[in-house]
């Protein structure tokens, strides 16, 4: 009988050990990883990711604000003027590759039926660059990137100084940001009436079919790489304004013409970046860049 009793303890503490391994088994802790992360891959988003700025349309009767949509940028034309109001356009390493630079200024014929369409030739001896709004370097991606460029309807007259020394250093540090990881949503414009080119002053060239800006004028969102660009603007995003006068004289350094996009907003009449929620824009808006320049 004792010897039975012993058995049944034994088999008993056996199986309580068994069935106490086998909850520690199911509950043991599983190993951990550890998360990877890495930078985001550039892409090609849409050129009027943060806002349409003066409320563009595709639509002839609108002709002093008439919406051209490009792949490689967007902008708002101005058939009495010759120019656009605005350009915008994405720029990111996306966009960037070894396409030459094209050269082939042309007329733009998607422009509406029988408007005055600018010609490559339209500046000719006028004392300013056709300069660029989408820089030809910005679209390096493939040939009709860079080709499109080209379109005079991209075009404005630009005093040579403030197009060659002080715009093209603006144009290069953004290609610099985003050579660091950074995607950037820039918009250009001008407004006014005169500028000194080379050749002296002038409100008009191409027998009054051009009108020349009297002051030229730059923003430009920068953003980590990444998706949702809108949405991820905030309050300690960097802005950077700026607003040069069309002018042959002006300083190289674009530094010295920051300014804030209300400035900018206050001089145009447009609403830049109302993609933004308000709030954020308040706050973005409101301030003037004191960050690196190269």
């Amino acid at each position: 009988m004792k010897q039975n009793l012993f058995r049944m303890t034994s088999l008993a503490l056996l199986g309580t050990l068994a069935f106490s391994c086998s909850k520690e088994e199911l509950v043991a802790p599983q190993p951990t990883t550890t998360a990877q992360t890495s930078a985001a891959t550039a892409t090609r988003d849409g050129n009027l990711a943060l806002g349409n700025p003066s409320g563009a349309i595709t639509d002839a009767a609108q002709y002093w604000n008439y919406l051209l949509v490009k792949p490689q940028y967007t902008l708002s034309y101005h058939r009495d003027r010759g120019t656009p109001n605005w350009v915008s356009w994405h720029l990111s390493s996306a966009w960037l590759g070894s396409a030459a630079r094209q050269d082939d200024f042309r007329a733009d014929n998607t422009l509406p039926a029988g408007w005055y369409q600018v010609l490559a030739s339209s500046y000719s001896g006028s004392g300013f660059d056709r300069g660029h709004n989408c820089p030809s370097a910005d679209r390096t991606g493939s040939i009709s990137d860079n080709s499109a460029t080209f379109l005079m309807s991209n075009m404005i007259p630009q005093a040579p100084r403030n197009n060659q020394q002080t715009w093209a250093s603006l144009e290069n540090y953004c290609r610099t940001l985003a050579g660091q990881g950074n995607e950037l949503y820039i918009i250009m414009g001008q407004y006014g009436k005169g500028g000194t080119g080379s050749a002296g002053y002038f409100t008009t060239i191409n027998s009054g079919r051009v009108t020349v800006p009297n002051r030229i004028w730059k923003v430009i969102v920068v953003l980590p790489n990444g998706t949702g660009d809108a949405a991820r603007v905030s309050s300690s995003t960097r802005v950077i304004a700026v607003d040069t006068p069309n002018d042959n004289g002006l300083s190289t350094s674009w530094g010295s013409y920051r300014t804030s996009v209300d400035a900018i907003e206050q001089a145009t009449g447009y609403n830049l970046l109302s993609a933004v929620s308000s709030t954020v824009q308040s706050t973005i808006e409101s301030r003037i860049d004191s960050g690196p320049t190269q």
